[in-house]
């Protein structure tokens, strides 16, 4: 296998644990029902502009899968503050 595939599937493993490391603190309180996070309702509400008290588990879905690889581009992002923060990889 060639070395730059190997890096592209490594950086999508680490985006892929980057999501779910946000997606665990996001919803801290509410892991089985993300959409009761009160951060996440904020969020929603300031990308959609929906109300956060209006936010059901099916906005909250549709929403995830419609928009997955912005969602995708937000953990690499959140990925590379990380390593600014920290640039020694450890938290």
């Amino acid at each position: 296998m060639a070395i730059p595939v190997l890096l592209k599937r490594f950086h999508r493993r680490l985006e892929l644990l980057e999501a779910v490391r946000f997606f665990w603190s996001a919803t801290r309180g509410h892991r089985w029902m993300p959409w009761r996070s009160e951060y996440l309702r904020w969020r929603l509400e300031t990308y959609t502009g929906k109300p956060a008290k209006t936010v059901g588990p099916r906005d909250f879905w549709e929403l995830f899968w419609s928009d997955r690889r912005q969602f995708l581009r937000f953990m690499g992002w959140i990925s590379e503050m990380r390593g600014y923060a920290d640039p020694s990889g450890l938290d």
